[in-house]
């Protein structure tokens, strides 16, 4: 199947080309042509599937006849964050390059007088954050009586981060004939109610089982006998030469900025996004990323879900995430789009219930890597922060070190098998919960944690734009130094 089968028009599917697609994703060519047809939809799709065009494309030849007013947005659609927000803009301004739309961004975190102008003028889609959106509603600044279609995207996240009152309410201010559009990775009870409260006969689609993890993702669980072992683990991970780009994910912004701040040290070009960072910044470290200018980003959950990097080859759980349903989102930043990725997550003694969490979860059991072999470790001590940059980074050739892992399947002639023959040395015992890097318990750590990185992360209810408030205590030991010190 082609876009041309979809019912698309010329315009739509010439801008479609340009972007270098040609054929539609599942999600894709099944939810096109019944949201052409006007029908309300509830989507349920994985991340990495495709589904933000799955409802810009329609939209885009929906809008395409009439005209819009001052501050009466024509549609909205609504993202649980800023940066979800401004990825469904950029798509919109890629497919919507033939049509003459106009577009706002109701976010936090920028100029709102830039947005007022643009609602001043009038836009035919009006994508937005529920908290600023109903910001700007009680003060008067939009009308929602003229918007005939409304998107409601990463729904289970809105549902994480508090959003579902805010939506109701929306969806109140909204005209009852209009059309409706739900996706979410997942479809809890109040999920549910909510689509069958405020949509009218909707078609399900669903092209994957909910909670389930990319096929085109090899995933493998690192063991680290303690927090100090993940710094040389990482840095043997980076060093393999199919790690072209990796997003390392750590549970809180506190281990994002000491740890970024350690792989510049080590001469690697990293940067990193967390909930503490104003908009422009969360962009600009973004867009650096995109372009390759950084080839490693360290980020907190605020960058988990939703995010399209083309072209990401690896990711790296350093943290272990704390919320089985976090970590589906977390890999799949790799792997999208009919790609394929590896993803690692380094797992301390303390985090078996977390992974025992994720695998029930995932109805699958996570691949084991056994203990790095001897010789690199003790290589990669002895040798300078210059001479261990990644080869993303430096772009060197062959090595006669074998790699720690691959997403490949091992062969004699490439490279050393993953299970070293040497046994392993016996794992220290347990250091006293006083003497740990992290003074906290796991079993402490559950729902509602306040340490997270976020509410981005949390299932606190909070509104996006609202303050960061996460955990700042003391800087872990093991961040002190640089890696392989």
């Amino acid at each position: 199947m082609s876009f041309a089968d979809l019912g698309l028009s010329d315009e739509l599917l010439s801008a479609v080309i340009a972007s270098g697609y040609t054929e539609p994703t599942p999600i894709q060519a099944a939810a096109i042509p019944p949201v052409l047809m006007m029908r309300d939809i509830i989507g349920i799709a994985q991340t990495g599937t495709g589904k933000t065009a799955s409802f810009v494309l329609p939209m885009i030849d929906i809008l395409a006849q009439g005209r819009s007013r001052a501050r009466m947005p024509r549609s909205l659609i609504l993202e649980p964050t800023r940066e979800l927000a401004a990825q469904v803009a950029e798509n919109f301004e890629k497919y919507g390059v033939n049509h003459k739309l106009s577009m706002a961004l109701l976010i936090g975190g920028v100029s709102m007088g830039d947005q007022l102008a643009a609602l001043e003028k009038g836009v035919d889609v009006l994508i937005a954050t529920p908290g600023r959106l109903m910001d700007l509603f009680g003060r008067g600044k939009i009308l929602l009586t003229g918007c005939s279609m409304l998107v409601i995207d990463e729904a289970d996240r809105m549902l994480d981060m508090g959003f579902i009152p805010d939506i109701e309410e929306i969806c109140t201010k909204l005209p009852k004939q209009r059309q409706t559009l739900l996706f979410s990775a997942t479809m809890p009870p109040p999920i549910k109610k909510l689509a069958d409260k405020f949509l009218d006969n909707p078609k399900q689609i669903e092209v994957s089982r909910p909670a389930s993890t990319n096929l085109n993702i090899t995933q493998y669980l690192v063991p680290v006998a303690s927090q100090s072992a993940k710094r040389e683990r990482l840095r043997q991970l980076l060093d393999q030469a199919e790690v072209t780009n990796a997003i390392i994910f750590c549970n809180r912004k506190t281990t994002v900025r000491d740890l970024n701040k350690v792989l510049r040290q080590a001469g690697m070009k990293s940067g990193e996004i967390h909930g503490d960072m104003e908009q422009p910044q969360r962009l600009a470290e973004l867009e650096l990323f995109k372009t390759g200018a950084v080839n490693v980003l360290v980020a907190s959950d605020v960058a988990a879900r939703g995010l399209d990097i083309k072209g990401v080859s690896t990711v790296i759980n350093y943290d272990a995430p704390w919320h089985p349903d976090d970590y589906v989102h977390r890999i799949g930043r790799t792997g999208r789009a009919g790609a394929t990725g590896t993803a690692y997550t380094f797992v301390t003694p303390d985090d078996a219930e977390n992974i025992q969490n994720i695998e029930k979860l995932t109805g699958q059991t996570i691949e084991r890597l056994g203990a790095a072999p001897a010789a690199t470790a003790s290589v990669a001590a002895e040798q300078a922060p210059s001479e261990r940059a990644p080869r993303a980074r430096r772009g060197r050739g062959g090595s006669d070190r074998p790699p720690v892992a691959s997403a490949e399947p091992a062969s004699p002639a490439k490279r050393a098998p993953r299970q070293d023959p040497t046994p392993a040395p016996p794992k220290p015992a347990a250091a006293p919960r006083s003497e740990r890097p992290d003074p906290t318990p796991p079993r402490e750590r559950g729902r509602g944690y306040r340490d997270r990185d976020d509410t981005l992360g949390g299932r606190q209810p909070s509104s996006d734009d609202g303050p960061d408030d996460g955990w700042n205590g003391p800087v872990p030991s093991f961040l002190s130094a640089r890696i392989g010190e």
